[in-house]
């Protein structure tokens, strides 16, 4: 759930944001001495203004902004991997990396009818449960939407898990998917790679192929990588 908003306006102060509204440096957030500056903000005189580029985030009385700066924002397409951390009647609440959690719905779940008077929708995926998904629709108002519907869709079962920076993601796969092929390889593992920032790893080297996973988010920015992790692999554990 998200956390509760404040939208009163008490002893002339105003709140002049909105529950993951994105804000640029320097601009204004509330009003009055009736808000007080969490991460990402600080108070001028009257006003509470952004540090940073980010989405808002209020609860109770304090405004804080979560940095898009490494941060995953969906888009329409992304083949992402999830955890599913709620339930609903004919739907699941999946956390995607993001600040922005996704609905996937019964229909974009599953390919059949179900009866969910006779049917409990657990035995298709249940709380804790890791799936690869495509991003369906993303509206305005930020509500991310997800689909099975797509080849690649699955549930992801035993292996590890890695978070790298999403913005490391391209780096990650290489050219034509050529980084990526050079682990998997040499590993001799399935290796799912989440656009946002996730990355599911299964095989005969896991510990490797994630030391490889993690040098490659780390020295992204230098030359040479390919080479760096060509002998990294050639080296072993």
């Amino acid at each position: 759930m998200e956390d509760e908003q404040v939208t009163e306006n008490t002893s002339n102060s105003t709140l002049l944001v909105k529950e993951r509204e994105l804000v640029t440096p320097g601009d204004v957030l509330a009003e009055g001495l009736d808000f007080l500056p969490s991460s990402g903000c600080y108070r001028e005189d009257n006003q509470i203004k952004a540090k940073l580029l980010g989405l808002i985030k209020i609860k109770n009385r304090f405004i804080g902004i979560i940095p898009l700066s490494g941060v995953y924002v969906p888009r329409p397409g992304d083949g992402i991997i999830g955890f599913v951390k709620d339930m609903q009647s004919t739907s699941w609440i999946i956390d995607i990396n993001s600040p922005y959690d996704a609905l996937l719905v019964l229909g974009e779940a599953v390919g059949e009818f179900v009866d969910i008077t006779k049917r409990d929708i657990s035995s298709y995926f249940d709380i804790g449960d890791i799936i690869y998904a495509k991003v369906l629709n993303v509206t305005k108002s930020k509500h991310v939407q997800l689909t099975m519907n797509d080849h690649r869709a699955k549930k992801l079962s035993d292996g590890r898990l890695l978070k790298i920076t999403p913005s490391k993601v391209p780096r990650l796969i290489g050219k034509q998917g050529s980084m990526i092929e050079l682990i998997k390889n040499e590993t001799k593992c399935q290796i799912i790679v989440g656009q946002n920032g996730v990355v599911w790893i299964r095989g005969e080297k896991e510990g490797l192929a994630s030391k490889a996973v993690k040098t490659i988010e780390q020295e992204s920015h230098t030359g040479g990588l390919t080479e760096k992790i060509t002998k990294l692999l050639e080296k072993g554990d």
